[in-house]
């Protein structure tokens, strides 16, 4: 007999697991999404002003080691190699981010070989913090107050809404310094832009005659899904339990969005440290993909802010009150029949959307063997708390 499932969120998570389900097993497949579009954070659309393919939640830049992987979004839709520069406005001045030896030389009016910036680097670093205790500690242990005040003191205060020293130390693990001049933002074998945007890629994951969308389809604990053998959550966990316990701390980003003639500043995204400057980044989205020509550009300053209830979430901060929160949610979870969570939001971890990807395929393969072997289905994919 058919089995009939519920995926609550048309994202990257929903829409990979429902083509495996219905390619898998006898079964239909009916996707629920709030929003008036499938793609969740990753959408794109063209803007109508300009002809150009915008990120509508924020740029998105495909990038993994895994060749698996990479083949599967290429199975979807054509990729063209795309390298994502970061600049940085510090103290009027742009570097290229990550810290590479041309920032390092830059900044110090230097002309330092590897070798000498490493040596410099070392005096600059505070040796008397052990152990340290918060992102600041770290930072100031490992690259010293000039590249921290320069680059990272400024940007995360806006990012994260709070002094660095309130955040935890593992935030930070590891300096993203490089001493030689590469500044391609990504160490990853593979990196890409999909030629017709991340929303195509997953409208043919969906066109499917068992896999049925509907849009505008909120979802919330009075939900009646009583008519199907599972569903599969991929919205936030503490909403499925209409946050009894609490609401699991978030930070969010909203967009202003401005128009130019010709090239607005000459890279997809300018960070500005300078706590004084009210936004975190800008992303210019012509830049993205530089086999197209427009005569117009369009950006977005990005503003991060505290997420209230009616926002979307985008950064988990995974405060130690928000993981005893997830504990709690994730027991309550484990106890429930007939429903598994998956996805960044329904595991509250960030995830870049390889790591989403690859998630959905594993989890989707782990559950159906385990359906067609009668054996108990997973309620969570394999992670760490």
């Amino acid at each position: 007999m058919e089995k009939r499932y519920l995926i609550i969120g048309a994202g990257f998570s929903g829409t990979v697991l429902a083509d495996q389900l219905v390619k898998n097993l006898d079964c239909s497949v009916d996707i629920w999404d709030e929003r008036d579009h499938i793609g969740g954070n990753c959408h794109t659309s063209r803007d109508e002003k300009t002809g150009i393919m915008v990120h509508q939640y924020g740029p998105h830049i495909f990038n993994t080691d895994k060749k698996e992987i990479w083949d599967y979004v290429n199975s979807l839709g054509e990729f063209r190699p795309y390298v994502h520069r970061v600049k940085a406005m510090s103290n009027g001045k742009v570097y290229s981010l990550p810290v590479n030896l041309h920032t390092i030389n830059q900044l110090f009016g230097k002309s330092f070989t590897p070798d000498e910036a490493k040596v410099f680097l070392e005096t600059l670093a505070d040796k008397s913090i052990d152990d340290p205790k918060n992102f600041e500690e770290q930072a100031l242990r490992f690259i010293g107050k000039e590249l921290y005040y320069a680059f990272f003191y400024g940007y995360t205060k806006k990012q994260w809404g709070c002094e660095p020293t309130e955040l935890p130390a593992s935030i930070l693990k590891r300096i993203p310094v490089r001493f030689n001049y590469d500044d391609n933002y990504h160490n990853n074998i593979y990196t890409g832009i999909p030629v017709n945007g991340y929303t195509a890629l997953m409208e043919k994951l969906v066109d499917h005659p068992l896999i049925k969308v509907s849009l505008n389809k909120k979802f919330d604990p009075s939900s009646d899904v009583s008519g199907y053998d599972h569903v599969f959550y991929t919205g936030p966990i503490d909403a499925w339990f209409n946050f009894k316990y609490g609401r699991l701390g978030y930070r969010t980003v909203t967009f202003e969005t401005c128009y130019a003639d010709g090239d607005f500043q000459g890279t997809t995204q300018m960070n500005f440290c300078d706590e004084n400057v009210p936004y975190t980044r800008i992303t210019e989205h012509k830049h993205f993909t530089n086999w197209e020509q427009h005569d117009k550009t369009i950006y977005f300053k990005e503003f991060s802010k505290e997420t209230e209830p009616t926002d979307i979430p985008y950064y988990p901060k995974r405060l130690e009150q928000d993981k005893k929160l997830l504990m709690q949610y994730r027991a309550d979870a484990e106890r429930l029949e007939k429903v598994s969570f998956l996805g960044r939001l329904a595991t509250y971890r960030y995830m870049d959307m390889h790591h989403v990807i690859g998630e959905a395929l594993n989890f989707g393969k782990t559950w159906i063997h385990a359906s067609k072997n009668g054996q108990k289905t997973p309620v969570f994919p394999n992670l760490e708390a």
